[in-house]
């Protein structure tokens, strides 16, 4: 991922998925089902326990715990935020994106580098 959008760090959305570096489901891979903002911890599919009354329920994880593998770029606000950060231009950008915005995406890459050269 970082050097397909040549960028280092992106918030975990839903959506995302990740792979586990720590504990005991480390190397696992899955998509972000839940992201709970008030204690810091996220929800991968398939990542459950079961309980004593035989019920199962997702395990929370940490997201400093896990590396993300492949971005959910259906929201034009994170497209915008790679974007800003670089990552956008030059890497495979989403199915359904209208070629004329990626040309001038090309045309301002260009651009930056002529002018910064």
């Amino acid at each position: 991922m970082k050097s397909r959008f040549k960028t280092n760090a992106v918030t975990v959305r839903r959506g995302d998925t990740v792979r586990i570096l720590r504990g005991d489901r480390k190397g696992f891979e899955g998509k972000v089902t839940r992201v709970d903002r008030k204690d810091y911890r996220i929800f991968v599919e398939g990542i459950t326990r079961d309980k004593a009354d035989g019920t199962t329920t997702l395990i929370p994880i940490h997201p400093s715990k896990v590396i993300i593998t492949s971005l959910n770029t259906d929201d034009k606000w994170r497209r915008k935020t790679l974007e800003r950060k670089g990552g956008a231009v030059g890497a495979e950008l989403p199915q359904g994106k209208p070629e004329e915005k990626v040309e001038k995406m090309e045309e301002l890459a260009e651009a930056k580098e002529a002018g910064g050269a």
